[in-house]
C-alpha cells in the first residue's frame, strides 16, 4: 500500500489494539524506507537499529533524543544503550508485530539522526 506522503510527516494512529499489523510485504515495502541499518528481528515483528557513538554521552543524548520523539508520537520503543552504543526496537506491543506507526518513528529518528551519527 503506497502512500504518497513521506512517513516523517505522518503522525502516529492511536493505538489501542485496533491497528492490524502490517503483511510482510508492507513491512518490505517500509522496511526500504528507512535506513540500512534498520533489521527485522523476533520473526519479523520488530525493527531494531544500533547506532555506534563515541562515548557515553553521546549514547545517552541519543536515548534523550529517541525517548523526546516517542513521547511526542505517544509510541515508545525499548532503548537500551552504554558506552559507544544506542539501540532502538520498534513494534506496536498491542498489535502483536509492526504497524505503520513503528516505520513512522523509525523514519523520524532517521531524519533526527541524520547528521548528528
Amino acid at each position: 500500500m503506497t502512500h504518497s506522503t513521506p512517513l516523517f510527516e505522518r503522525a502516529c494512529l492511536p493505538c489501542s489494539g485496533c491497528i492490524p499489523p502490517l503483511t510482510q510485504p508492507e513491512v518490505q515495502e517500509n522496511l526500504a524506507l528507512l535506513h540500512t541499518n534498520w533489521l527485522l528481528e523476533n520473526e519479523h515483528k520488530v525493527i531494531t537499529r544500533r547506532y555506534t557513538v563515541k562515548g557515553f554521552a553521546k549514547a545517552v543524548y541519543l536515548a534523550n533524543l529517541t525517548a523526546f520523539l516517542a513521547d511526542q508520537e505517544g509510541h515508545h520503543p525499548d532503548v537500551e544503550f552504554g558506552w559507544g552504543y544506542c539501540a532502538v526496537s520498534f513494534t506496536t506491543h498491542d498489535s502483536g508485530g509492526l504497524t505503520i506507526n513503528d516505520f513512522i518513528c523509525a523514519q523520524k529518528l532517521d531524519k533526527l539522526t541524520a547528521e548528528q551519527v
